[in-house]
């Protein structure tokens, strides 16, 4: 699978943005995907993981770290091939280049976990 992540963007603090991630390839569902962004100066960090579809998985289980708990949604779209980044009540230090990751795993938080990674996609949130 190849991911392509595109939607940033410059917005104002307490705004919203979604973020897109494509992907090519067949068996995008069998995929757990996840959003990690890096800040300038900052390591790479977790932001949220939505695992495959299917079995007890259902459409998709979902994890977020506790800095974007109650305002970001990630979600996928299997038949679109396509995962989501729903990002609500921005605020000045989610300002990051934004990346999408895909794991063979069920699902992932932990970088090491994910075997393809998509460009970023900057996101700039002004107070």
């Amino acid at each position: 699978v190849q991911l392509q992540a595109f939607g940033g963007g410059l917005v104002q603090a307490g705004g919203s943005l979604r973020l897109s991630c494509a992907a090519s390839g067949r068996t995008f569902s069998s995929y757990g995907l996840g959003w990690f962004r890096q800040a300038p100066g900052t390591e790479r960090e977790f932001v949220a993981a939505i695992s495959l579809s299917g079995g007890t998985w259902n459409n998709g289980r979902t994890y977020y770290d506790d800095s974007v708990k109650g305002r970001f949604t990630i979600s996928r779209d299997n038949v679109k091939n396509t995962m989501y980044l729903q990002m609500n009540s921005l605020k000045p230090e989610d300002t990051a280049v934004y990346y999408c990751a895909a794991t063979a795993q069920p699902m992932g938080v932990l970088i090491d976990e994910y075997d393809v990674w998509g460009q970023g996609t900057k996101v700039t949130v002004s107070s």
